[in-house]
C-alpha cells in the first residue's frame, strides 16, 4: 500500500469516527468526552452547548486511536438505538466492534440481487437516486414494481435499510450513510471505493478552516449570483418583466399556485413566496407619511411529518430538477442552514450584520437540543443585538439583521397541538414569526399525494410563469434594495397602509375576542403586526401597477392577511373558536 492510500485510509477512517461518535452520543456527551480526553479544544468552553458538534467530533475523531476509541465506548454508554455499519467500525445494539460491516452488507445485497434480480437493482437505485432515502409515498409509487413492499421489507430485515421515521400516516426508511458508497458500487457493477471525507472534514482536521472566513466567502458569491442573475434579466427581460408586473398581484400567484398544487397545498407556498418580497424590507408608512415599520418577517410551518412543509419552504424558492420545479426565491438572498448548529449559527451570523437575507432551517427541532438558545435566537429573531462569550473567544457584540423560515415538528392534537421542543420558553420563539400549522387531514393527504402523482406524469407544468414570478421578484427586490443596477432606473416606494386595512385588522380583533369565552389570551399582538408584515409583503407585488409615488396596501393582501391573523389566532387558542365564523362575520 503507498503512502497516499495510508493518508487517504486514515481520513476514511477519521471521517467514520466522526460521524460514528456524533451517532452513538449527544453534544453533552462528546463534551465530556472530550474533556475527559484533555483535548485543548474543550477546555475552552465552560458548557456543552457552546461547542460546535462537527468541530467537536473532529477534534476526538483526529486525535484518538483505534484503542482510545474501543475504551470511548467502554465508559460511556452509547444511545441504545444507535446503529452504524461502516468500513472499519461497528456499532449494534449498544455493542461496538473495531472490525467493519462492509463485507456481511456486501453478502446481503448480493443475495438481494439474486432474488429479484433487475427489479431489485431498480428498486435499490431509485432510493440512491433520492439520496438514499425512500418514503411510503414513493414506495405506492414504484408499486407498479413487481413485489415492491415485499423487497421494502427485505431490505429491512437485511439490515441494508432502517426506518427513520414511523408516523401514523407517514413513514420514511434511509440507507445508512456509511454504506451509500458500497450501495452505489454494488448496483453499479462499479469498483468498490472508499468514502473520501467532505473537503470540509478534511480541513477541520488540518486546522485550517475559519468559518467567518469562510462564511464571508459564501456571501460574495451570493452577491455574484444576484448580480449575474439581474445583470441577466435587465439585458434580456427588462420589458417583459414589468409588463408583466403590471397585471400581478398576490390574487394572481395564487391562482397560479392553486392551480400547480391544489386548494390546501398552495397556501403554504403562497406564504413562502410573499415572505420571498418582503425581504426587500422596505419602509412602510401610514396614511399621514410616518414610517411606522418594515416588510420583513419570519415565517414558521409546523405540524405533522411529510405534509409538504420542506416543498414549500426549501423546494419552491431553491427549485428541484427531479421534480421539473424551477427555482421561484430570490437568486443568492437564501441561505441554507440544513444541518448547521445553533452555535455556529451564532459564530456565523456575525458575517451578516447589517446584511437582510433569508436563513432557511430545515429541522428548527434540533437547534432546541441545547440548552440555552431560545434567548439568543428569540434576540436573533428581533434583530437584535447578539453578544456571546466563553473562555475561547467573544462573538459579537453584532446586530443580526436577517430572517428566518423554519420547519419544526409538533404533536398535533385533534385540536391544537402540543410542542414538542423541551425548552419551556420556545413560546417566545413562536410569538415572533408568522405559523402555520399542518395537520395531515385526508384532504391535504389527498392533494400531496394527487401532486405525487402529477410530478411523476410530468405533469407539473409551470409553463413560463415561474420564470416570470422569479423575474418580478428579483427586479421588485432589487429596485426596493435600491441595488445599483437599477436605482436610477426605477425610483423606490414605501408601502402605505390604508384606513380600511386598520379598520379590518381592528374588527377581526374585535370578532376574534367575542368568540373567546376566556379571559386569558394564548397569543400576544405580535400576530397582528405580523398579519401586517405580510399585506405590506403582498402589496409590493403591485409595485408597477401603482400609480402614486407610493404602493397603497389593497383589497386583495388585506384579506389574505385577515385569514392568516384569524387561523393562526384560533390555532394558538387550542382552536376554541371556528376560524371560519369569524371570516363570515367580517365578511373574508
Amino acid at each position: 500500500m503507498s503512502g497516499e492510500d495510508l493518508i487517504s485510509e486514515d481520513y476514511v477512517k477519521i471521517s467514520e469516527r466522526r460521524e460514528l461518535l456524533k451517532r452513538a452520543y449527544s453534544i453533552s456527551q462528546l463534551f465530556e468526552i472530550g474533556r475527559w480526553l484533555k483535548i485543548p479544544y474543550f477546555e475552552r468552553f465552560t458548557c456543552c452547548w457552546e461547542i460546535d458538534e462537527d468541530e467537536a467530533s473532529v477534534e476526538i475523531s483526529s486525535r484518538i486511536s483505534d484503542e482510545t476509541l474501543k475504551q470511548i465506548f467502554q465508559k460511556y454508554e452509547p444511545r441504545r438505538w444507535a446503529v452504524f455499519k461502516g468500513k472499519y467500525y461497528t456499532l449494534i445494539n449498544g455493542s461496538f466492534s473495531l472490525r467493519g460491516s462492509w463485507d456481511i452488507i456486501k453478502e446481503r445485497l448480493r443475495k438481494f440481487k439474486a432474488i429479484y434480480g433487475s427489479d431489485g437493482i431498480s428498486f435499490l437505485r431509485a432510493i440512491i437516486e433520492a439520496g438514499g432515502v425512500i418514503d411510503s409515498y414513493a414506495i405506492k409509487e414504484k408499486a407498479r414494481l413487481p413485489q415492491a413492499y415485499e423487497m421494502l421489507s427485505e431490505l429491512e430485515d437485511l439490515g441494508i435499510i432502517f426506518a427513520s421515521y414511523i408516523g401514523e400516516k407517514y413513514r420514511e426508511w434511509k440507507i445508512f450513510e456509511e454504506t451509500l458508497p458500497l450501495v452505489r458500487a454494488e448496483i453499479s457493477g462499479g469498483r468498490e471505493h472508499q468514502t473520501e471525507p467532505r473537503a470540509r472534514d478534511v480541513n477541520l482536521i488540518e486546522k485550517k478552516i475559519d468559518l467567518l472566513a469562510e462564511e464571508r466567502r459564501l456571501i460574495e458569491r451570493m452577491d455574484l449570483e444576484l448580480n449575474s442573475y439581474l445583470s441577466d434579466l435587465i439585458e434580456n427581460r427588462l420589458e417583459e418583466t414589468v409588463k408583466f408586473g403590471k397585471n400581478f398581484s398576490i390574487l394572481k400567484l395564487s391562482n397560479y399556485l392553486q392551480g400547480l398544487f391544489g386548494p390546501i397545498l398552495y397556501f403554504d407556498s403562497l406564504l413562502s413566496l410573499t415572505q420571498q418580497y418582503g425581504l426587500a424590507n422596505a419602509e412602510v408608512i401610514n396614511p399621514i407619511g410616518k414610517v411606522v415599520k418594515r416588510t420583513g418577517w419570519s415565517l414558521a410551518l409546523f405540524g405533522d411529518p411529510g405534509t409538504g412543509k420542506s416543498f414549500a419552504t426549501r423546494d419552491i424558492i431553491f427549485g428541484k430538477v427531479s421534480m421539473g420545479l424551477p427555482a421561484h426565491g430570490i437568486p443568492g438572498r437564501n441561505r441554507y442552514c440544513g444541518g448547521m448548529t445553533p452555535a455556529r449559527f451564532i459564530r456565523i451570523g456575525q458575517a451578516y450584520s447589517g446584511r437582510t437575507f433569508n436563513f432557511i432551517v430545515p429541522e428548527f427541532n434540533d437547534f432546541f437540543r441545547y440548552k440555552g438558545m431560545v434567548e439568543p435566537l428569540k434576540i436573533a429573531i428581533e434583530q437584535g443585538e447578539i453578544r456571546y462569550e466563553t473562555q475561547r473567544e467573544a462573538i459579537g457584540p453584532y446586530r443580526f439583521t436577517s430572517f428566518f423560515v423554519v420547519n419544526y415538528n409538533v404533536s398535533v392534537r385533534e385540536r391544537g397541538y402540543n410542542v414538542t421542543i423541551q425548552d419551556p420558553n420556545f413560546r417566545a420563539i413562536e410569538d415572533r414569526m408568522l405559523c402555520r400549522l399542518h395537520r395531515l387531514t385526508k384532504r391535504r393527504f389527498m392533494e400531496i399525494a394527487e401532486s405525487q402523482m402529477r410530478i411523476l406524469l410530468g405533469k407539473l407544468d409551470v409553463g413560463g410563469m415561474a420564470q416570470a414570478i422569479r423575474d418580478h421578484l428579483t427586479l421588485v427586490y432589487a429596485i426596493e434594495t435600491q441595488h445599483p443596477l437599477v436605482k436610477n432606473e426605477f425610483p423606490y416606494k414605501s408601502v402605505m397602509i390604508t384606513e380600511e386595512a386598520y379598520r379590518l385588522i381592528a374588527k377581526a380583533r374585535e370578532t376574534i375576542l367575542a368568540e373567546i369565552k376566556d379571559d386569558t389570551l394564548m397569543f400576544s399582538a405580535r400576530l397582528e403586526d405580523k398579519a401586517l408584515s405580510f399585506m405590506c409583503s403582498a402589496a409590493l407585488m403591485e409595485y408597477f401597477s401603482a400609480k402614486e409615488d407610493f404602493i397603497p396596501v389593497g383589497v386583495d393582501p388585506i384579506k389574505y392577511a385577515i385569514r392568516i391573523y384569524v387561523e393562526e389566532a384560533s390555532i394558538r387558542s387550542q382552536e376554541k373558536f371556528d376560524p371560519e365564523e369569524v371570516l363570515r362575520k367580517i365578511s373574508i
